[in-house]
């Protein structure tokens, strides 16, 4: 950021306006007039590369790698190969964790859930997600992701920032950035964090998934919190402070904050101003969203949200994303924790799936009976999947899976996505892809192509660089286009 070159383009500015003074009462009765005609964070998205199909995502993340083996990825001829040893010629020397390193022993598991086709299209399914498998004519699997990441940290790092190296910005942040955010009291990016029944103690998530990076700081997500107390930190008024006396100290602090600005031409000042606005009328907004009240019974039932609606789970998380998105937040990312199974797999993904199935299926039924699934883009996926031996003993009743970066599943939904397909093959042990491989940054390209963005020209300098999402990679995956 050159600090000389935005003082030099403020004052510049400034003369401008200075100079075309008797237009100015003009432009401020347009803008009374039309509150929306000229914001530039608030208002009218920036033009797009092309047109686009989606105008905003819903993102469902599951957090810790869910078996694609158990899940979505059928494979039958497991059954023969369970209990026997992982091929030297499957596996073709690739590193694996330090977690199973150490094993002697690399035997095959097959699921011990049944799997069924469903739909008009006949996707396989695991009886564990019977209600996203009632949805899947609305689904594009994608089965053959990948990614080189194979611990927790890079991965989620990777596909969510585009390298696996801490630092850059969050895709919902590039969103914002490329985007603009439709609202005017709720921000572009909005982040809520669910904790799921199968690994308690799974790995943390830490605020730079959702952060801006080398972005200006606006573009960063906002967490809204689960719970008792404010949905947002910090956004009741102190006791014994009333709105008018608040109104007055931002009014205060604005006017300081915009002589810092003409003084050192710092576009993070004006970033600080519009947030502290940002944040006065998120007073009254949050307040109104995240009251569910007003959802009928019906509503509450299908998603799986008591009648209280006070559960803070993923099934709440998923409503209220459906309300963020119909007031105009661009991008929604749920993390749903719990994933992680290196043991006690069968007993943990049944209760990871109960948590997220019922109201998964919803949110995309939901938004299509409103009219928003086409063009509301909806993901649900991890990092990457789990491997087809068992980590530790394989027993009768159990086993456990480790990482698997080589090949995962992951579904999209509405948004400018075909419906009704499987994408990509792996072979008949769910260890390889052999037709059609998605690597993490294709994945993306894919999804900023869907929003009207090219992921080769959605760039930010930084540091004498021209950095984007993808890096210098990824290509649109077409095949996934409606």
């Amino acid at each position: 950021m050159n600090l000389d070159r935005e003082y030099r383009l403020l004052f510049t500015r400034r003369q401008l306006f200075g100079r075309a003074a008797a237009g100015i009462g003009t432009v401020a009765l347009a803008s009374l007039l039309n509150d929306r005609l000229f914001a530039a964070g608030a208002g009218a998205a920036p033009a797009t590369h092309f047109a686009a199909k989606a105008k905003r995502v819903i993102y469902l993340f599951m957090s810790g790698g869910p078996s694609h083996i158990d899940l979505f990825d059928y494979k039958p001829k497991l059954k023969d190969y369970h209990g026997t040893e992982l091929p030297a010629s499957v596996r073709m020397g690739q590193r694996v964790t330090g977690m199973t390193a150490g094993q002697k022993s690399f035997p095959c598991v097959a699921p011990m859930f049944k799997f069924a086709q469903h739909g008009k299209c006949g996707a396989w399914v695991s009886e564990l997600l019977p209600n996203i498998a009632s949805v899947v004519d609305d689904l594009a699997i994608v089965k053959s992701l990948h990614t080189e990441a194979i611990n927790h940290d890079p991965a989620i790092t990777c596909i969510q920032t585009g390298h696996q190296l801490p630092g850059r910005p969050s895709l919902g942040a590039w969103l914002s950035y490329g985007l603009g955010n439709e609202s005017q009291s709720l921000p572009a990016f909005v982040v809520m964090i669910s904790q799921g029944s199968g690994n308690k103690t799974d790995q943390p998530l830490f605020s730079r998934l959702w952060g801006a990076g080398f972005l200006p700081s606006e573009h960063q997500g906002v967490r809204f919190r689960s719970g008792s107390g404010d949905p947002v930190l910090y956004l009741s008024n102190p006791p014994g402070l009333d709105d008018a006396t608040r109104r007055r100290m931002l009014d205060g602090v604005g006017q300081l904050n915009k002589l810092a600005s003409r003084s050192f031409g710092d576009p993070e000042i004006n970033t600080r101003i519009a947030q502290y606005e940002m944040a006065s009328r998120m007073q009254s907004s949050v307040p109104e969203l995240t009251d569910l009240s007003k959802e009928s019974k019906k509503t509450l039932e299908m998603y799986g949200v008591d009648e209280t609606g006070r559960d803070g789970g993923f099934a709440r998380n998923c409503l209220l994303a459906r309300r963020m998105a119909e007031r105009g937040v661009r991008f929604v990312q749920l993390f749903h924790r719990g994933w992680d199974q290196h043991s006690s797999l069968p007993g943990q993904i049944r209760g990871q799936c109960r948590d997220v199935d019922r109201a998964s299926a919803a949110l995309v039924r939901d938004l299509k009976q409103r009219g928003m699934l086409d063009d509301t883009l909806v993901i649900w996926g991890g990092e990457f999947g789990r491997t087809v031996y068992s980590q530790g003993a394989l027993t009768k009743t159990d086993y456990g899976r480790d990482h698997h970066g080589r090949c995962f599943t992951l579904w999209l939904a509405g948004g400018g996505i075909k419906g009704g397909i499987s994408y990509g093959e792996t072979d008949d042990y769910c260890y390889n892809i052999v037709k059609d491989p998605v690597h993490i940054h294709d994945f993306n390209a894919t999804l900023l192509h869907c929003l009207g963005l090219d992921h080769t020209k959605l760039t930010f300098k930084f540091q004498g660089r021209d950095f984007r999402l993808t890096d210098v990679h990824g290509n649109v995956v077409k095949e996934l286009l409606a």
